[in-house]
């Protein structure tokens, strides 16, 4: 079913990716930051990929530690990389917003120290699982569900504490102000989770394979 569904979702991503330098160009300009603005239709995409990721490596994580399901293990460990990936590119994006917006490429605030914190959660994540050694993957499992609570409080960070960052209302607002930015962005929103979509099949399916291969070499070496 996955399989028969790839291709499509491909298809209908690229297509997507395609059009939406047509979609962001077509949306007008902020009034102060201008053309710098735009950086803002892969900002947020980008960490709504991460949280995604997040959530799903978080549960994933829960299924394996209560169940013991290595189906869901691959799961979580699939979308911990991905998720770093967006974060990474979150990052990247919002600072070149924030130099433009607040004259500086970092703040110590609440939003970008949690943050950053949730991205250094989730390295270690890999990380252990890497290096580790047997028994790793139920520990590191745990330090998944750490990141998913850590996730809810870099959201809500901005509602919580004085901060630089747009509050977590900025989308409702920008339905109200500028319906063709907040188009543009749900667009944009859309693409980047259906590229999510296309890479969790992609990377769980790799995970499989690999686990095949390693129970090759297991039966190999009993014999």
């Amino acid at each position: 079913m996955t399989r028969r569904l790839f291709i499509p979702l491909l298809v209908l991503t690229a297509a997507m990716f395609a059009y939406a330098p047509i979609v962001i160009a077509q949306a007008p300009f902020e009034s102060t930051m201008l053309l710098v603005q735009k950086i803002f239709y892969f900002h947020l995409p980008s960490w709504l990929v991460m949280f995604s990721a997040i959530a799903v490596c978080g549960i994933a994580s829960a299924v394996y530690l209560f169940k013991a399901d290595i189906r869901a293990d691959r799961i979580a460990v699939s979308a911990a990389e991905i998720a770093v990936v967006f974060g990474a590119f979150g990052f990247v994006t919002g600072m070149l917003w924030g130099r433009k917006a607040w004259g500086v490429w970092w703040q110590w605030d609440a939003r970008l120290t949690t943050a950053l914190l949730l991205e250094l959660i989730l390295l270690a994540y890999l990380v252990l699982r890497r290096y580790g050694g047997p028994g790793s993957e139920k520990l590191a499992a745990g330090v998944a569900l750490f990141g998913m609570a850590d996730s809810a409080i870099v959201y809500k960070s901005v509602d919580w504490w004085r901060t630089v960052h747009p509050t977590t209302n900025v989308m409702t607002s920008l339905g109200r102000t500028s319906p063709e930015m907040y188009g543009a962005m749900l667009y944009c929103s859309v693409a980047f989770l259906m590229l999510f979509a296309l890479l969790m099949i992609v990377r769980v399916g790799l995970e499989n394979r690999r686990a095949e291969l390693d129970q090759l070499f297991l039966a190999i070496e009993e014999q």
